[in-house]
């Protein structure tokens, strides 16, 4: 077995276990967020038949002509919903488009809701029905999971545990499926996914198909990230390093390209970024500016942020 580069943590022994339970969970989270930005997740609510059957689905869809793929791409969406053809996003500070395509599912809201200009409605893939009926069950469970480590986290920094609570309940999270098609010839610089920072809060990953996933460590080292059968990886995002003046760490990571005889393999990939509504605030918490770490950051708002963020992508013209 190939030594663990992220700690391991049973999320069950939270959301169901004693009090000591409870204080060691958060204590071990709040810890691999501080020191590595990354950890594993095991007994983490989201059901594996949902996640095979997505998979599924997912495969089905991306390997639909890409001329039909075309067809649920969302003009003005910054590639906040539907399709992103391959080519089109790329890390902050590269100009080569990675190597991936994407589907994009935001959040759920009914057509009278307040926030319905906010939230556009998904869109329903026809060629593969049951693509957008599981894509939905998922979203839920990566939320109400996602929501559970935040309540963990809100404790570790000393704050209320429902802190989070009324940011994240219809917040503007994205769950998003990557196609990293097979490597057809030498790529011009361009690696599956080039380094890279999420913005949101927290990314909540499912197993991908395929290895590639690696993260820098403070050696700057890359480092292989190989989570176990049925572990989520989850990751500090921008939003929760800057709410915390650094103290909580969102840690560069990238995908890179298998090895040449492996180039034929295509790797699928399903992260949730979990994000707050816009109006939440990202000012530095007080308690995390110190004389070590005097504050790092003016005050946005999450919306202002991710606006920023999706610019730079070249998701948002």
């Amino acid at each position: 077995m190939s030594k663990r580069t992220i700690p391991v943590v049973d999320l069950d022994s939270f959301v169901n276990g004693n009090e000591s339970q409870k204080v060691d969970f958060v204590q071990q989270l709040g810890k691999a967020f501080h020191e590595v930005g990354f950890v594993g997740v095991i007994n983490h609510g989201v059901p594996k038949q949902l996640v095979d059957d997505f998979y599924t689905a997912s495969k089905k869809f991306f390997s639909l002509p890409v001329t039909e793929k075309r067809g649920y791409l969302l003009e003005g969406s910054a590639g906040q919903r539907g399709y992103t053809a391959f080519g089109t996003e790329h890390a902050k500070q590269s100009q080569v488009a990675d190597l991936k395509e994407f589907f994009q599912i935001g959040q759920y809201v009914d057509a009278d809701h307040p926030r319905k200009a906010e939230y556009p409605d998904n869109v329903w893939v026809d060629a593969v029905p049951e693509f957008s009926e599981l894509s939905e069950q998922l979203y839920k469970a990566f939320e109400s999971s996602g929501g559970h480590l935040l309540r963990a986290i809100a404790i570790y920094l000393n704050l209320d545990e429902q802190y989070f609570e009324n940011y994240i309940s219809e917040g503007n999270s994205i769950l998003r499926t990557i196609h990293y098609p097979p490597i057809t010839n030498e790529p011009k610089s361009a690696i599956r996914a080039e380094q890279h920072e999420d913005i949101n809060l927290i990314t909540l990953l499912v197993g991908a198909s395929a290895g590639g996933l690696q993260l820098l460590n403070a050696d700057n080292e890359w480092l292989d990230i190989t989570p176990e059968e049925n572990e989520i990886v989850i990751n500090v995002g921008d939003m929760l390093q800057r709410l915390t003046n650094n103290y909580l760490k969102s840690t560069t990571h990238r995908v890179i390209n298998p090895p040449r005889h492996q180039w034929h393999v295509p790797r699928l990939s399903i992260p949730f970024f979990l994000h707050p509504r816009s109006e939440m605030s990202l000012a530095c918490l007080q308690d995390t500016i110190t004389e070590e770490r005097p504050l790092a950051y003016e005050p946005i708002t999450a919306g202002e942020y991710l606006d920023e963020r999706l610019r730079e992508i070249g998701l948002k013209k």
